[in-house]
């Protein structure tokens, strides 16, 4: 009887480019996996993605997927 549960998923979008952002904050784009300027990745939707999301929601986009 036990349901597999639907997790969320966030598309993530890199809108503004990280030169001239703090280190931590480049390190924090490049674990997203953004490498490039308007590329999306999607991850699931738990804390520490939330949280990295947080550090750097000046340079990015976020939906709800």
């Amino acid at each position: 009887m036990s349901e597999k549960k639907a997790t969320k998923k966030l598309r993530i979008t890199l809108i503004k480019s990280p030169i001239g952002a703090q280190e931590r904050h480049k390190l924090t784009v490049k674990a997203l996996g953004l490498k490039r300027m308007h590329m999306t990745v999607e991850h699931s939707d738990n804390p520490a993605v939330r949280g990295m999301i947080a550090q750097v929601a000046h340079l990015v986009k976020v939906e709800e997927v």
